[in-house]
Formats: structure tokens, sequence, C-alpha cells
């Protein structure tokens, strides 16, 4: 496959990273995200536009450390200032952009860094970038002077890391008292993993150590993956009165760069392998997005079960609890047995009286209010039952979420989540209502047959739907004492009274078709309230497909890049073959070769005015 190939299979990547989606939050979800602009910005600033075109200006930015001397070097490079130096920093806020003029065209338009707005005056803000045309400079070359990377300000910070992404040619400078802090060796093995071209210059080096410094960064380097490097010494050095290095301090760089320009294999070299480190850091990079996503999916999922479970268990105690005679206790018995009379019937049943069926209602002492009560208060039980096991289901999910970094952070912006919701007991009086209706229904429609009907009325509905009750509320494990005498005797009563109406087999299905019945209005009840979480999650919107997607665009890009062979490329300092950059000659000065561990290095001058101060 060729470039084509690659860049479509890029652009269907970049099409799946921008509808990536991280809502949950958590410990590494930020840095996620951050990632995913990354890439998103390489991809728009560099890599799909170098695809496009490959014969474009080799691009070199000059990055690294405040006050190291960027923009002074930029300037000497080419002979002139071009770009501000100063003492007060940051010096470079907007980026400078230094080209051949008769290349002005690959630069005009958004081409590449389409973020920034261009403009030919100097600026402030860094949302732009400056276009400066020089004659000097030779075609195929464009260098572009980067903000500090270590900057006090956010916005140069992340500018500078930006254009960096954006280079064929990283051309990173620091100094002698500055070369191993930390924040220049982030970059550098970054640019180093993922197989960028780098040239490393080192300023501002006192005459005391210009063996050490070289030697000493020379095996950081080496040991950080980047020994082929060129790497430039520079030792202090005054500047003329326009700011500007020695010519010959600059020579050696000047004419590493113009041999790039000159060379068409070498610069093709370069671009190549910078161009396949970053694809290759791309896929590596939303692998680790597309394990982010599926990361997300998993904390969703568990959020979710930790939702249903609560209110699942929730559901399933109070089936438990509603036939275990745990509700058969309190005004629940006072009221039966203030319909029943209990004790008349329990004689009557112990003595077998052979005209039970026929004559039973006769014993029933209660007014129909009464049997009324006695529903009521079955019900008031049910709905104790109910909300007390809603509330403890709320409570459950809001604790599982707070074991969850994600879940944690949407109970504190949702504490509601911890207790049950507004209205939540309405809606169970309401479940007990159409219960009831239910239980009503059953005997209604059970006894439909004449003789069954009579009994029926006699016993009036709903003292046989209270009855029908104490039978589905009938086991005794809830019950300890006198309430398991009282409440066992309470329930043979309504057993009986209801055989006495239905029969056995008709109580038994009666029985199990309301409890079913029950169980079902609340399971609704509570996987309802259990919606509250699944539509807050479903709000999150996140996508558990995106990972499936993202892999296969990446799995498409790899194919791609696999069919395109890199050039290695050979970037060393020592040759000296090539053009010169432009600008004015100046006195040649003696430079200085360093070899350690295979990185050349040559000697460049530092920045120091002639007041003895450093620019």
């Amino acid at each position: 496959m060729g470039a084509t190939e690659l860049a479509g299979a890029l652009r269907n990547l970049r099409s799946a990273l921008e509808s990536v989606r991280l809502p949950l939050p958590g410990p590494s979800v930020e840095q996620s995200r951050s990632q995913c602009r990354a890439l998103l910005d390489q991809l728009d600033d560099y890599v799909l536009p170098r695809l496009a075109n490959l014969d474009a200006p080799l691009l070199a930015v000059v990055g690294g450390s405040t006050g190291a001397g960027k923009s002074t070097l930029v300037n000497s490079l080419i002979g002139r200032v071009v770009s501000r130096a100063g003492v007060i920093r940051p010096t470079t806020t907007s980026p400078v952009l230094i080209f051949n003029p008769a290349e002005q065209g690959w630069f005009d338009d958004e081409r590449i860094l389409p973020g920034l707005a261009r403009t030919t005056v100097s600026t402030t803000g860094t949302g732009s970038i400056q276009l400066v045309p020089e004659p000097s400079l030779p075609r195929d070359l464009a260098l572009l002077d980067a903000p500090d990377i270590d900057s006090v300000s956010q916005a140069n910070r992340r500018l500078a890391a930006q254009l960096l992404q954006a280079a064929d040619l990283w051309l990173f400078v620091t100094s002698a008292a500055r070369y191993a802090d930390a924040v220049p060796w982030q970059f550098l093995t970054s640019a180093a993993e993922r197989g960028a071209a780098v040239a490393v210059v080192c300023d501002r080096i006192p005459p005391a150590g210009m063996q050490l410094v070289p030697a000493d960064l020379a095996r950081l380097m080496s040991d950080r993956g980047l020994a082929e490097s060129p790497l430039f010494a520079v030792p202090e050095t005054l500047t003329d009165e326009t700011g500007l290095l020695p010519d010959a301090a600059v020579a050696p760089i000047r004419t590493y760069l113009a041999t790039l320009a000159a060379d068409n294999q070498r610069r093709d070299a370069v671009i190549a392998q910078t161009l396949d480190g970053a694809v290759r850091a791309i896929t590596e990079q939303s692998r680790e997005l597309a394990s982010a996503l599926r990361g997300q999916a998993d904390v969703l999922s568990q959020l979710r079960r930790d939702a249903e479970s609560a209110f699942d268990e929730a559901a399933r105690a109070v089936g438990v609890r509603s036939a275990d005679g745990t509700l058969l206790r309190g005004e629940v018995l006072t009221r039966w047995q203030d319909y029943v009379g209990t004790s008349e019937f329990t004689r009557a049943i112990d003595n077998r009286i052979s005209w039970l069926r026929d004559r039973l209602t006769s014993m029933i002492r209660g007014e129909p209010s009464q049997a009324v009560q006695a529903s009521a208060a079955a019900g008031s039980g049910l709905e104790a039952l109910i909300i007390e096991q809603g509330q403890a289901a709320a409570e459950r999910a809001g604790i599982a979420w707070r074991a969850n970094p994600a879940g944690r952070e949407i109970i504190a912006a949702h504490p509601d989540l911890a207790r049950v919701s507004e209205g939540f007991e309405e809606r169970a009086r309401g479940v007990i209502r159409d219960w009831q209706a239910d239980v009503l229904q059953l005997v209604t429609e059970q006894g439909k047959g004449k003789r069954t009907q009579a009994r029926l009325v006699a016993a009036g509905v709903n003292g046989v739907g209270a009855a029908l009750m104490i039978v589905i509320f009938a086991h005794t494990a809830g019950l300890s004492g006198a309430e398991i005498g009282v409440a066992g005797g309470t329930t043979v009563v309504a057993q009986r009274l209801l055989e006495s109406i239905f029969g056995d087999d008709a109580v038994r299905r009666l029985a199990k078709t309301a409890k079913e019945h029950l169980d079902t209005r609340v399971g609704e009840l509570m996987a309802s309230e259990a919606q509250r979480y699944q539509h807050l999650l479903a709000d999150l919107a996140v996508d558990e497909t995106m990972a499936a997607r993202l892999d296969e665009a990446i799995a498409a890009v790899e194919a791609a890049r696999a069919g395109r062979t890199p050039v290695p490329a050979e970037l060393t300092a020592g040759d000296q073959a090539g053009r010169q950059l432009g600008g004015v000659p100046r006195e040649a000065v003696e430079i200085q070769r360093v070899e350690a561990d295979g990185v050349g290095a040559v000697i460049d001058a530092e920045i120091i005015d002639e007041a003895g101060e450093r620019a």
C-alpha cells in the first residue's frame, strides 16, 4: 500500500477518534481525554498534511527550555532578527515560521497547523502563527521557533508540545545548566520512543565544562535511545550588536540543515522516519484509548449491575418477608381478630363440627367495615416493608457506587441517588392498592359458581380477600414467642375459611396466583426505582461499541503501514557536505568536535550580550 491508502486508513481512524467520548469520571480519564485531543491534533497538524504533501518543505521546529536561546539561535541561523529575543520570559508566545518566499504557498493555507491563524506580524497570543518569508533560507526547508516547553504559561506549554508534534525534525535546544532537567527529557524520551528525527543543541557551556557537559549529555542521549541524534555543543560567547551569534558558531548547524534541504534522499529519510514513528505512536496510543473505552464500558456495566442488584435484592426481600410470617403481627393480627372470632373458629375446627362448611359464615362476628380494616392493616404492614426495602436498596446502591471512582463522583453530583426518589412512598401505596384489587378480583372470579358465590357473599368479598392475604403471609419463620401461637391460629382460621368456600386445591391456586401478582408488582416498582440510575448512566452516553470500532480502524492503519517500508534516517552533524544556509558570512571560529558513544557533537556559541547578560 502507498501513501494514499495509509492516508485513507488514518482518516478513518481520525473519524473514530473524533467520536470517542469518555464521560465517566475517574483517576486517569482526563489523561485519556487529553491523549485523544493530542492524537487529533497530530493527525491534523502533521500526519495527514504530510502524507498528502510528501514533497512539501522539511519543517524543523526549534523547541526547548525557557531561556535556552531558541530565538537567538534561529535569528543567527538566518543572519538577521526574525524572531524576537530578550530577557523577559517568555519571549516567544506566538510561534514564528520562516521559509523561502518561493514556497509560501505551502504555508499560507491551513495545510499544517490548521488551528492557528496566519499573520505577518508578531503577536502575543497563542492562537496564531507569524509567517516570515526569508530569501536566504534554502528551498525545501522551513524553521519554526516554538514557545518554551516549560513556560510558566500553560497555553504556551500546550502550544509548544503541539508544534513539536508537527515537526519533521526536532531541533531541541537546552543549556548547560538545565540539560538534565526532567521536562526536556520527557519530550526527548517521547521523541525517541516514537522514532522522531531529533538534533540537540546544548548552549551556555562554560569553558571549564566543555569536555564534561557534552560528554554527559551524550551519555544521557544514548541511554534514552538518541545515540544516533546529532549533538551540537555551544560554549558561552558574546553576541553582536543585533543579538546574533558569531557566524562560525552556528555554521555547523546551518550546514547540517542545508544538507538535509539539498539532499532529497536524506530529506526523505528524515520525513519517513518521523512520519512512520508518528503513525506507529498514533496506533499505539489509539489502542490505549480503546482500552480506556473498554474500561469505561466495564465501569458502566458494573454501576448498572450494582443498581440493578440492589433493587433486585429489595424485591426479593419483600417476596420472602411477605411470606415468612413477618407481616402477621401487631395491627394486622388485631384487625383480623376483630373481624373473625378466632377462638370460636378454632374450637369449631378442633371439634370437627360436621356442618362447618354450610354454617361457617354464621360464626363471623365482625362487621363488613372490620373486614376492610383488616385488609387495610395488611396493606399498611406491606407498605412499610416495601418502603423499608426500597430505602435499603437505594442505600446499597449508593454504597456500591461510592466504592467506584466514577460512581463516587456521580453520587457526589447527585446525592439524591443514595435515597429513594420523591414519590416512592405514594407509588408503593399504589402498588398495594392495585394488588389488593387483584386479590378481590381473584376471589370474585373464583366464586362465580352458584353455591360458591353464596358462601362468598355470606362471608363478604373483603373478608375473604383479607383471609387470602393472611394465608399468603402465613409462614411463621419471622415470628417469636406468643406471636407464633397467635399467628398460627390466625392462619388456620383464614385457611379454613377459604377452604370452606373454594376447596383445598382452589385455595392453593389462589394463594399462589395472588403471591405472584404481589411479587410482580413489587418487582416492577423496584425496577422503576432502579431506572433512575439507568437513565443517569444512559445520559452519560458511553458508547459500548466504540472500542471495537477504534480497534478496527487501528488494524486498518497497521495494515496500510505494513505496506510502507520506512527509509532509515542517518543524521550526522559531522557531514559538512551540502549547501550553506543564507546569511552574512562572519569571522571564522574554530569549532571543537566531541565524540561520545557514537554521538557526533559540534560546539556552537553561547548567547551573551555586550553587557555580559544572557539574552
